[in-house]
């Protein structure tokens, strides 16, 4: 179940299109982060789809409001900090999705489309092969020995977790063969994954000895990979399948999509080669789908689709890609699975900033292949909506094979026994009225300040890295201090001492010590990092950073009228009355004083004047992609900034300039396709008087 704020995930309507556009990509870059960094799955596989999809349909009918950076226009979640960083050799892309028979028939028509009198009359040959549950990985090999392993990142860049990849005995150090025969240097792409009867005896092993079970055996082995410490990584049971080349230097490469899969099995790799077909046309390949569905089960790992490609690597070549994924490639979603149980309950809970969510209590029943006993329910209306009674039997539904939802009830099965259930006009936990704004979908809790639910959230969220980045200052010491009523704020952090802590279970007088350094260190951070932690709703990490620019200081923000905080980029209506609303609250005007009072000040952000003898960079937008030789690419994106213009990590017809070094990739090749400018390093340097 997520462990963040599900309430982020209440679908509201807000005026026009824009606004749309900017609450659908605020949503799903939450989910990439977590996804992709954190190893967490906050909703379902299918409904992060959907919203995608949404944003994709906006952004064409109004591709004036599309903004560089969407995340249509990205591959992945980026890189975590905690590793070094890896270029992949060739993008590691991202596929698009076809739900049914119907979708993929459109692809089909797609590519035939574009290949016009090229395209095979008979039908194209396809590579159907499972579509695995894991960690996409990618392994570079140097004269038959694996020198570098990478996740895939943000598509170009990856992390570098080769020390823990050699972990895997799946993984050959060294391949088969003999070195004459290979290329120089290659990339082998492939997942990451754990067997589902080695997941089960983990989490036993877990539960016996009192420690708390995993959710999934994807997200396992995405944080297993992600361990600092390789030997944390060799106690988990990882495994590996390959499916596909990079890039390739030297050598005979295959010629086909099925000979690829063979030549990486001859070379030591293992791939699945019992459940791949090579099919001719678009019947086959929705047979084999069917087929594929009903066997899912029976595999030793968890599949969530089918991977179907054109086999040819020449036509692949051909098709190209398009935006963040291959043209050639589609994943066939399997179909979300059903089955009844009995509601027995609907149990609140309250988020970070305030919203009162509903989770339906279920009798246990088996889904999709795991034991189900909670769903998400999402808000007041749902329930209303589908028509809801505890007692009820109800459809489940696994979407996405992750989390759980209820479809419907079935009225017609009801007794009598079953009763309607109220939702509460004041809040579960701490008693304050509980507000639900026109329009909305949610309600709120009215106190953000002493409600003991919230208060959890936001002081885990205050202590996080990328806030005020308090080390030490876990879940479990939040418990910890709010059971013995240490705290009762956020600001009552900062009138915590050593000799307090030192009497506590979990602390030793040196742990004792660091966590007060750590959180005395916390009341210097920067404005826009406070204004994040301070938890407002609609006020994400980016937009702290726009109004921190904007504003200078607390002060200007906590005063600035609605109209001057519109006048800030991304803030639109609904942002700017929630910050208005916030700073208009008597709790936060305490909560505010409390923490001045305390030294928690935090320093203004400075805008540092455009440098003498430079150029005005001002409303231009620059892209940085490849190796750079001189620099790394944050020092680039500073510099740009620091002479007025904007730093972006995607191409688009707004783009000003692409400054390509070695390994650019598709990231170039859509800047000439779109008549960009592209320059290289050394250009850059002259033109930023650099040189």
């Amino acid at each position: 179940m997520p462990t963040s704020d599900p309430a982020a995930f209440s679908i509201t309507v807000p005026q026009g299109p824009e606004a749309r556009l900017r609450e659908l990509e605020a949503l799903i870059r939450r989910y990439d982060e977590l996804y992709y960094l954190q190893a967490k799955q906050e909703i379902p596989d299918a409904d992060y789809d959907r919203l995608l999809r949404e944003l994709e349909a906006l952004e064409r009918e109004h591709p004036t409001l599309a903004s560089p950076d969407s995340p249509t226009k990205r591959v992945g979640g980026g890189v975590a900090t905690e590793f070094g960083s890896a270029v992949h050799r060739r993008p590691m892309l991202s596929l698009s999705n076809a739900m049914d028979d119907g979708e993929f028939r459109a692809f089909d028509d797609r590519i035939r489309r574009f290949l016009d009198e090229r395209a095979p009359a008979r039908g194209f040959v396809y590579s159907c092969e499972p579509k695995f549950d894991g960690l996409a990985m990618s392994l570079t090999y140097e004269g038959g020995e694996l020198v570098l392993a990478a996740t895939r990142g943000d598509g170009t860049t990856g992390e570098n977790v080769t020390e823990n990849v050699f972990t895997i005995k799946d993984v050959p150090r060294s391949l088969r063969g003999s070195r004459e025969s290979l290329p120089r240097a290659f990339e082998v792409r492939g997942e990451v994954y754990i067997r589902k009867d080695e997941f089960k005896a983990l989490n036993d092993a877990r539960a016996a000895r009192g420690e708390p079970t995993f959710v999934n055996p994807r997200n396992t082995a995405a944080g297993s990979l992600r361990q600092l410490d390789p030997a944390m990584t060799a106690a988990r049971p990882l495994r590996f399948f390959a499916y596909a080349l990079g890039d390739v230097d030297g050598g005979s490469p295959p010629r086909t999509q099925h000979e690829v899969l063979a030549w990486l099995a001859e070379l030591g790799l293992p791939v699945m080669q019992g459940e791949v077909r090579t099919l001719t046309g678009v019947d086959a390949v929705c047979e084999r789908y069917r087929e594929l569905i009903d066997c899912r089960h029976e595999l030793p790992m968890e599949i969530d689709g089918m991977v179907v490609k054109v086999d040819s690597l020449a036509l692949q070549a051909e098709l190209g890609q398009v935006s963040r994924s291959p043209r050639w490639a589609v994943a066939m979603k399997f179909p979300p699975e059903e089955r009844s149980t009995r509601l027995l309950g609907i149990e609140l809970r309250v988020g970070r900033t305030g919203a009162i969510t509903p989770s339906a209590i279920l009798e246990p029943v088996y889904v999709g292949g795991a034991t189900v006993s909670r769903a998400t329910l999402h808000n007041e209306d749902e329930i209303r909506r589908k028509n809801l009674r505890i007692g009820d039997l109800v459809i489940v539904r696994r979407a996405g094979d992750v989390i759980p939802e209820i479809v419907r009830s079935i009225p017609e099965q009801r007794t009598g026994a079953e009763r309607e259930f109220e939702f509460p006009t004041a809040c579960p936990i701490c008693g304050s009225p509980a507000e639900r704004p026109d329009g909305e979908a949610v309600s709120r809790c009215s106190n953000p300040v002493d409600c003991p639910a919230q208060l959890r959230e936001a002081l885990i969220h205050w202590a996080a890295r990328n806030t005020m980045d308090i080390d030490g200052l876990g879940e479990k010491n939040v418990d910890t201090f709010l059971k013995f009523e240490l705290i009762r704020s956020v600001a009552d952090l900062y009138t915590l001492t050593a000799a307090q802590l030192a009497d506590l279970d979990r602390f030793a007088e040196k742990s004792a010590q660091n966590l007060i350094a750590a959180i005395d260190a916390s009341r210097t951070r920067s404005l826009d990092r406070f204004l994040f932690a301070l938890g407002i709703r609609h006020v994400g990490e980016r937009l702290s950073e726009l109004l921190a620019k904007r504003f200078g200081t607390l002060d200007a923000v906590r005063s600035a009228t609605h109209d001057e905080l519109l006048a800030t980029d991304e803030v639109g209506p609904k942002v700017a009355e929630s910050i208005r609303a916030y700073f208009g609250n008597e709790r936060v005007h305490a909560l505010l004083a409390e923490l001045d009072a305390h030294g928690v000040k935090p320093t203004p952000v400075l805008i540092a004047a455009r440098p003498e003898g430079g150029p005005d960079l001002t409303n231009q937008t620059w892209v940085f992609t490849g190796t750079l030789q001189t620099m790394t690419r944050d020092d680039a994106e500073a510099i740009v900034k620091r002479h007025g213009g904007k730093a972006s990590g995607s191409v688009s017809k707004k783009t000003t300039v692409v400054v390509a070094g070695p390994g650019s990739g598709s990231k170039e090749v859509k800047a000439r396709e779109l008549g960009v400018q592209v320059i290289d390093e050394p250009t850059f340097r002259k033109r930023l008087v650099l040189d």
